[in-house]
């Protein structure tokens, strides 16, 4: 039997409310709560589509346990006042830098954290920030052109 505790957390600017297991992923926490944004992809923290803002870094959420996170803040791919997340979204829509958009969200979030930590990362740099984030179906360049659009209107 399982041990439940509730947890209250700060998810895209709104408290949000639930139960979580000793063993509860953040991942878990969010899709159970209606973030289906967030994707499980390997669930070993290797791929990055899962990846979320934890009180400003980006993290996995696959490997955080829903606890860590009670009184916290989480921003997912949904937020829609941040004006960044919203540059880099339209970005990766003109540049053509998604095709299934499965790992999209955790790469975006990832490319918000890069310009937040580094406004004006060279291309190795935005590369070697996406290397946990996996995908399939592009190659990087149209990501990484993507993010470099939007740093040069930083």
């Amino acid at each position: 039997m399982s041990e439940t505790r509730e947890i209250k957390v700060k998810i895209n600017d709104k408290w949000v409310t639930g139960s979580a297991g000793l063993n509860t992923t953040l991942l878990r926490f969010l899709r159970d709560n209606g973030f289906t944004e967030v994707k499980k992809g390997c669930a070993e923290g290797e791929c990055g589509a899962c990846t979320v803002l934890f009180d400003g870094k980006a993290i996995t959420s696959c490997l955080v346990l829903a606890l860590q996170v009670d009184g916290r803040e989480v921003v997912t791919v949904r937020r829609t006042d941040d004006r960044l997340l919203e540059a880099l979204k339209e970005a990766f829509v003109s540049h053509g830098a998604s095709q299934c958009g499965f790992c999209m969200p955790g790469t975006i979030m990832t490319a918000r954290w890069l310009l937040v930590e580094n406004p004006k990362p060279n291309r190795d740099e935005i590369r070697d920030a996406l290397s946990g984030n996996l995908c399939r179906c592009t190659g990087y360049k149209k990501i990484v052109d993507a993010i470099e659009y939007v740093s040069g209107d930083l």
